[in-house]
């Protein structure tokens, strides 16, 4: 059977050169089927490059990065599982036993002798697998650190930082995800709420957009975003979703030793230098907005003297970014929301009881209709919590003023609240209709419209009483006048 690694692992190995003959010897895949593979990957590269059209770049990336499919019944059993690992380090602890008993001797076990005990025992490991199995735990004693040097478009290396922000009063934990290149002495990095698999995945994709261009290697420890699982003790199982992105850029995955950062040391002293340079003096900001702003201005400062220009002359061209949304469909319930991981996000009351899209980001959430863009929301963090938008119900609100004062609407956004609390509880309908006309505004512009108008009606009323003072007045003169010509 082929799976998404070997698929993967014949293109990177045919882009490099190799023939097909050369790939059967190495990888024991038939000719036939790593031409297949390669031939539609060339198909699919050819057709990504032809076209504009989202929705055909998304089956196309799809295509680039999905599981190969396989007859399930025809699955070969792995020779070196974790039982035969096991029993192999048993016989060879018996043997050391055996060492500190007898001293140096010739009795001990051959190779040979070792395979023979474990076909007996079941296995069916060939003798070469048995021979290197043997050599890799005898061979894992006393490391030797190796100085490395690099060339231009060879190595990119990953890691996550942590960092405490104070946003708008409020102290935060963040998460910088740094890329940093060793040859170009290049380091970048972006802030987020979290390191999950959403925000590890999106910054692969933003930095690949805004250098233009993709490294042969990107070097990562073992975070639970790269590796899945151990298999025995030096197989790993690699992340799906980070196959796959390897895969559509073209870049090797590179795992370093459990609890070996040295080997990739040059992102560690990264993320120490960035989260030292960018936020030991500035820590406090308004918003999370203007923090990012602040550390893209440092960057661009702290990189004036690295070698990225040339190191970009080297790089592979970058594809189009990959679609990193879920999509999800829902039904539009009765209060006019759909639920999406737990939370629910208000949609235009118009389409209760239909069936809507959602295109789910790491802080974004787009909505969509028959294929038409329909709203957006910021993603939410917990469970059972709700965004609502009163623009989504504008028309029952207009039929029904008397339910804007309790509801969940307004009370979800506390600077509307207070504006139709302090000026608009005797005019309801009065802050529906400004809402309406201006519905296509932002909420702050939405919030200065509805201000300026209350206090342009309050300047318009000083005005009013003044003329109507004015006019009291000039009508008692008059009368005064008058009764004084009549009396005379």
């Amino acid at each position: 059977m082929i799976d998404l690694m070997d698929k993967s692992g014949i293109i990177k190995l045919k882009e490099q050169g190799y023939s097909n003959r050369q790939l059967q010897k190495m990888l024991k895949i038939n000719r036939k089927t790593i031409a297949k593979y390669w031939n539609e990957y060339q198909e699919n590269l050819q057709k990504l490059y032809n076209t504009k059209d989202t929705k055909e770049i998304a089956e196309i990336q799809q295509s680039i990065t999905s599981e190969p499919k396989y007859d399930a019944e025809s699955r070969v059993r792995r020779k070196v599982t974790p039982e035969y690992l096991s029993a192999l380090k048993k016989i060879l602890e018996e043997e050391q036993e055996k060492v500190r008993i007898l001293g140096t001797n010739k009795q001990a076990l051959t190779k040979l002798q070792i395979h023979e005990i474990l076909r007996n025992q079941g296995f069916t490991a060939s003798y070469s697998t048995l021979a290197a199995e043997i050599n890799k735990i005898k061979n894992s004693g006393q490391e030797c650190f190796i100085r490395q040097e690099y060339n231009f478009g060879d190595r990119l290396e990953y890691d996550f930082g942590e960092v405490k922000l104070v946003i708008n009063g409020i102290l935060k934990k963040y998460y910088l995800a740094v890329l940093s290149s060793p040859a170009g002495n290049f380091r970048w990095c972006y802030l987020y709420d979290n390191c999950k698999k959403d925000v590890f995945l999106d910054s692969h994709v933003r930095f690949f957009k805004m250098i233009g261009g993709v490294w042969k290697e990107i070097v990562y420890d073992n975070m639970r975003n790269v590796v899945t699982k151990f298999i025995g003790k030096n197989e790993k199982e690699l992340n799906e979703d980070l196959t796959k992105m390897s895969l559509y850029y073209g870049f090797n995955i590179n795992v370093t030793n459990a609890f070996s950062g040295n080997e990739k040391g040059y992102v560690e002293g990264s993320v120490k230098y960035l989260r030292n340079k960018i936020f030991a003096q500035n820590y406090k900001f308004k918003s999370e907005e203007s923090a990012i702003e602040y550390m893209e201005s440092v960057l661009i400062k702290l990189n004036e003297n690295s070698n990225i220009e040339e190191e970009k002359l080297h790089l592979k061209v970058t594809k189009p970014p990959l679609e990193l949304a879920q999509i999800k469909e829902s039904v539009v319930n009765k209060y006019s929301f759909i639920q999406v991981e737990n939370n629910f996000y208000s949609v235009p009351e118009y389409l209760v009881g239909m069936k809507v899209t959602s295109k789910i980001y790491y802080n974004k959430i787009l909505i969509y209709s028959n294929y038409e863009f329909v709203c957006e929301h910021q993603k939410i963090d917990g469970e059972k919590k709700i965004s609502a938008d009163i623009r989504h119900y504008l028309k029952t609100l207009s039929r029904k003023p008397g339910a804007l004062k309790n509801s969940y609407v307004l009370k979800s956004n506390p600077r509307l609240k207070t504006i139709y609390y302090k000026y608009y509880t005797q005019k309801t309908k009065e802050f529906i209709q400004i809402i309406q006309e201006n519905k296509e505004k932002s909420d702050k512009e939405i919030e200065q419209i509805l201000i300026e108008t209350v206090v342009k009606a309050g300047e318009s009323s000083v005005e009013q009483n003044k003329l109507n003072e004015l006019a009291r007045s000039q009508t008692s003169m008059y009368n005064n006048i008058m009764n004084g010509v009549v009396n005379g």
